[in-house]
C-alpha cells in the first residue's frame, strides 16, 4: 500500500509524534508511507527512517488556534494558505495513495479546513480512490457548539471510509469527549494507543534519581516551571525541568535566571526524555497524549497537572482516566502551589514504580492492520 498522511500540529508536537509512529508501523509491515507536516519542523523529533514532505509551515499564536503565524511569526494571508493548499493537492495527485490519513481532522483544525477539504477532494477524484480515514487520540476538546458536531459528522459522511480512535476501549471510549451518533459509532475503528516501543533500561542512563518536570513540545507550562522551581529548593531530590517551543532556548535563560541554582538543571527538551523517565525517581508533567503514554510504559510515579488555558479540558479528561491507576495523582493548575506540588509528590513517590501496563500499546500496528482490511473490502 501508499499511505499519505496528513498531519498540522499546531502548539505542541504531539501530532506530529504519533504521525510518525503511524507512518513507522506502515513502513515496517512493508508499505510506503509519508507524512506531509503542516507545522513547524520538530528537531527534537526523529524524521531520518519516515519521508516526510514539509508544506509551509504554521503554528498558532499560543492558545488562539484561529491566528496561524508563518515560521517568521508573521501573520499567514490567503497566499501563504494557497500555496499550502495547492502543494497538498499536488502530493495527492504525484503520490496516487492507496489510504489517506488525515490527524485530527475534521474533528479539529477547523482554521485550516479549505486545505484539508481541497486534499480530500483532490483524493476523491483519482483514478482509483484511497481509503479515507481520520486518525483521532483517545481525548479530544469537546466541541463547543452542537453545530461543530454535527459539520463533523457531515465531513465524516461525505469523505471518509472510517475513523482510527487511539485508545484501548477498555479505559476510555471516544463518547468521552465528544458526541458519537449511531451512524459515527459504526465507523469507529478502535486501534490501541500509538506508542513507540517501551525504552529499555541503561545502567546509570539519564534522569537517575531526579524529579523530571515537563510540559511537552510546545512554548506552554510557564507557570508550572515556575512553581517546580520553587518546590525544588525545598525538596532532597534533584529536579530537571525540559522546555520545549521554538523559543525554548530563551525560556531556558530566563527560567535558569529566575532558578539561580545550578543544582537545579534546566535544559531544552531532548530525545532522551523517556529514558530520562525510566530512570527517574518520579515526572511532573501536563498530561498529553504521548507523555501519558510515556508515563504508562515506563511506570515512573507521576504528577499529572493537565494544561487547561482557554478552558481546554482535554488533558483534565485524560488525566482523571488515568488517575485510577497507582502511582498517579492529578493537580489543577488552580491549586497549584509548591506546597501542593510537593505533597503530591510525596503521594506518587510512596507507590513507587509500578509494572508496564497492560493496556493495549500496538495502536500503530492496529492502525495498520485496519487500513488494510478497509482497503481489501473497498477493492473487492
Amino acid at each position: 500500500m501508499k499511505v499519505l498522511i496528513v498531519v498540522t500540529h499546531l502548539l505542541g508536537t504531539g501530532h506530529l509524534s504519533r504521525a510518525l509512529n503511524l507512518a513507522r508501523a506502515f513502513v515496517a509491515d512493508g508499505h510506503d508511507a509519508v507524512v506531509l507536516s503542516g507545522g513547524r519542523p520538530a528537531p527534537h523529533l526523529n524524521t531520518d527512517d519516515v519521508p516526510l514532505i514539509q508544506l509551509p509551515p504554521v503554528a498558532s499564536d499560543g492558545v488562539e488556534f484561529k491566528k496561524l503565524l508563518t515560521d517568521q511569526n508573521r501573520v499567514v494571508d490567503g497566499d501563504y494558505l494557497e500555496a499550502r493548499r495547492a502543494m497538498a493537492v499536488k502530493t495527492v495527485n504525484e503520490m496516487q495513495p492507496d489510504v489517506v490519513i488525515t490527524e485530527l481532522y475534521p474533528f479539529g483544525r477547523r482554521s485550516l479546513a479549505k486545505e484539508f477539504v481541497a486534499l480530500l477532494e483532490a483524493a476523491h477524484a483519482l483514478k482509483t480512490r484511497p481509503v479515507v480515514l481520520s486518525s483521532v487520540r483517545d481525548i479530544l476538546e469537546p466541541p463547543s457548539k452542537v453545530s461543530k458536531a454535527g459539520d463533523t459528522r457531515d465531513l465524516l459522511k461525505q469523505f471518509y471510509d472510517g475513523v482510527l480512535v487511539h485508545s484501548d476501549e477498555e479505559l476510555t471510549t471516544f463518547d468521552v469527549s465528544w458526541p458519537v451518533t449511531n451512524d459515527v459509532r459504526a465507523m469507529l475503528h478502535y486501534t490501541g494507543y500509538v506508542a513507540p516501543a517501551a525504552p529499555v533500561a541503561v545502567e546509570n542512563g539519564p534522569g537517575v534519581g531526579e524529579v523530571i518536570v515537563s510540559t511537552g513540545g510546545g512554548s506552554v507550562g510557564e507557570e508550572l516551571y515556575r512553581c517546580a522551581i520553587a518546590a525544588a529548593k525545598r525538596s532532597p531530590l534533584r529536579w530537571r525541568l525540559l522546555v520545549g517551543g521554538a523559543d525554548k532556548d530563551a525560556r531556558v535563560s530566563e527560567l535558569q535566571a529566575i532558578a539561580n541554582d545550578p543544582t537545579i538543571i534546566i535544559e531544552p527538551v531532548s530525545p532522551d526524555f523517556r529514558q530520562m523517565l525510566l530512570n527517574a525517581e518520579a515526572t511532573v508533567s501536563m498530561c498529553g497524549y504521548n507523555t501519558a503514554l510515556d508515563v504508562l510504559q515506563t511506570g515512573v510515579p507521576t504528577v499529572f497537572v493537565p494544561f487547561s488555558d482557554a478552558g481546554e479540558v482535554e488533558q483534565t479528561l485524560r488525566a482523571r482516566a488515568l488517575a485510577r491507576q497507582p502511582g498517579i495523582e492529578v493537580l489543577s493548575s488552580v491549586d497549584l502551589t509548591p506546597d501542593n506540588l510537593l505533597s503530591e509528590l510525596k503521594r506518587v513517590l510512596a507507590h513507587g514504580r509500578q509494572p508496564p501496563t497492560d493496556m493495549r500499546m500496538d495502536g500503530a500496528a492496529g492502525s495498520v492492520r485496519i487500513a488494510q482490511q478497509l482497503l481489501a473490502e473497498k477493492r473487492g
